[in-house]
Formats: structure tokens, sequence, C-alpha cells
């Protein structure tokens, strides 16, 4: 089975981008101690306020989609869901290589 990768778009209530920046970089915290997820990058643009961006890379799509369904992705997508106003996948990857390293916040 190959890697999984997803590039996602989270569109939020005007002032909440912050509140959806934490539970995504919650929800990165819970994925360092899964295995499987090999990345799981958030970021923000400047030209769009009301967005924030998440990379994920998978040792495989089973693997993304067992962790939708454990307990703290389902406690964080109920904190969210009431500011979210839309949801985009920019694109499904096939991950081929590269750099991928930890980012020190």
């Amino acid at each position: 089975m190959s890697k999984y990768g997803l590039f996602g778009k989270f569109t939020v209530k005007e002032g909440e981008r912050d509140s959806m920046v934490r539970i995504l970089l919650e929800a990165a915290q819970s994925m360092n101690e899964l295995d499987e997820c090999e990345v799981y990058l958030v970021s923000t643009s400047d030209t769009e306020p009301n967005s924030v961006f998440v990379y994920e890379e998978w040792k495989n799509e089973n693997a993304h989609q067992a962790s939708l369904g454990l307990e703290s992705t389902q406690t964080l997508i109920k904190q969210a869901k009431p500011i979210i106003t839309g949801m985009e996948r920019i694109s499904t990857l096939k991950p081929m290589g590269g750099k991928s390293s930890q980012m020190k916040s």
C-alpha cells in the first residue's frame, strides 16, 4: 500500500482562526503518538485571515481513516464544528519523497 497525503483548507467564522489553529495543533500533538502519521502540518496565510491549512502525510490511507475514529480526534472535531464555515480538500496526494522534519515551536 502506498503512502497517502492530504492538503486541506478549513474556513472559519470571522475572528476564529486562532481557535481553529489551537484545535488543529492539539490534533497534531495527538498525531505524535501515531507512527502511521508522518507529517501533520498546520499553516495560515496572510492573504486568507479566516482560513487554516493542513498538510497530512500517512503511511497509507487506511491509517488516516482509522485516525478519524479515535476518541481524541472525535473530541476535537466536536470542538471545531461550531466555528467551521467550510472545508475543502485541495488535493489528495501520493507522497514520493523529499525532506520532512519536526518543527520547533
